[in-house]
């Protein structure tokens, strides 16, 4: 079946996103920073972020367990934007190139409300979408299989004729589990022909 929509993941797919970019600028040490991100800071927390819970309540909890740490706890509410890197130029080429087709382009990110405020003004890109699913605003993440029924029955999605974009392999896998063809994406020049080779009107682009 012709591909009719592309979903695209955002965070590592189309603009670079790490809790070390702003800690390396505080933490001089290496193993101190890898420790603060190991237990202190953790990717659970910002789970908590991506399923909505606001990130000044996030922050003002965490900070209540490791007090010590709270002029870096701190940072992370007041200094959130220093999170996010470049914009992946070779992704937003994809999504340029499609958004010349008639093929429905759609956003589903794991981010959190407020974060996704913040981060909005710094990401161009997102005009070229026809909407956006926000897990922060919708309270559920992926891989849950609800966050992508939830596209499919807002946006009128067809999975068999859509193609989800993600550098989760366990976002891919709950996505191809329901009935979506995907890409797990590495680089932009994988993931261009992989679209190609799924019948999307993109030109291959030479190594």
């Amino acid at each position: 079946m012709p591909i009719e929509c592309v979903v695209f993941d955002l965070g590592n797919v189309l603009v670079e996103w790490d809790r070390r970019r702003l800690y390396e600028k505080l933490i001089d040490d290496p193993v101190d920073l890898d420790r603060f991100l190991d237990e202190v800071l953790t990717l659970d927390i910002n789970a908590d972020l991506d399923r909505g819970v606001p990130l000044a309540e996030v922050t003002a909890a965490l900070v209540a367990r490791h007090p010590a740490h709270v002029e870096l706890i701190d940072a992370f509410r007041d200094r959130w934007a220093e999170t996010l890197g470049e914009i992946i130029d070779g992704s937003v080429a994809i999504l340029e190139d499609l958004a010349s087709t008639d093929v429905q382009l759609l956003a589903l990110s794991n981010w959190g409300r407020d974060t996704f405020l913040t981060a909005e003004p710094h990401l161009p890109f997102l005009r070229h979408f026809h909407a956006l699913v926000i897990s922060g605003r919708e309270g559920v993440v992926k891989p849950d299989p609800a966050i992508f029924e939830l596209l499919c029955e807002r946006h009128a999605v067809t999975p068999g004729r859509a193609v989800v974009i993600d550098d989760s392999q366990a976002n891919v896998d709950a996505a191809y589990a329901l009935g979506f063809q995907t890409v797990l994406f590495a680089t932009p020049e994988q993931c261009r022909r992989e679209l190609v080779e799924l019948g999307l009107d993109l030109v291959e682009q030479a190594p």
